[in-house]
């Protein structure tokens, strides 16, 4: 698939996000919050194969499993969409300092806590 702008070799996160919406925006609204999620957690569900299919394998990541997240990641975008979030926004704000149960860049909370 050709790009007006050429190939991507770098891409924000907002970026991204308006690449999603440009794509399928229309037919992400008609589908709704409800909807979208259920095929985000499909898309989790495929990941999941893939990792273990992966690991099972010994070797590095495949483009298969590379694919997968990617699908994960354009899927967590469109709900974004949908929903109204910014994903690069609520990111910086929540860990664009570091950590949000410690506060450092390199999180010491325990391994039994969620940060």
């Amino acid at each position: 698939m050709s790009h007006p702008d050429g190939p991507q070799q770098e891409l924000s996160l907002s970026r991204m996000q308006s690449l999603i919406q440009e794509m399928y925006g229309d037919k992400d609204e008609a589908r709704g919050i409800p909807g979208t999620f259920m095929w985000l957690m499909e898309e989790v569900g495929e990941l999941s194969s893939a990792l273990r299919e992966n690991e099972a394998a010994g070797g590095p990541a495949s483009e298969a499993l590379a694919f997968e997240f990617a699908d994960v990641l354009a899927w967590l975008a469109t709900i974004a969409n949908v929903a109204g979030v910014d994903l690069q926004d609520a990111f910086l704000k929540k860990y664009g300092t570091g950590c949000p149960g410690c506060e450092k860049l390199v999180c010491t909370c325990d391994n039994s806590e969620k940060p």
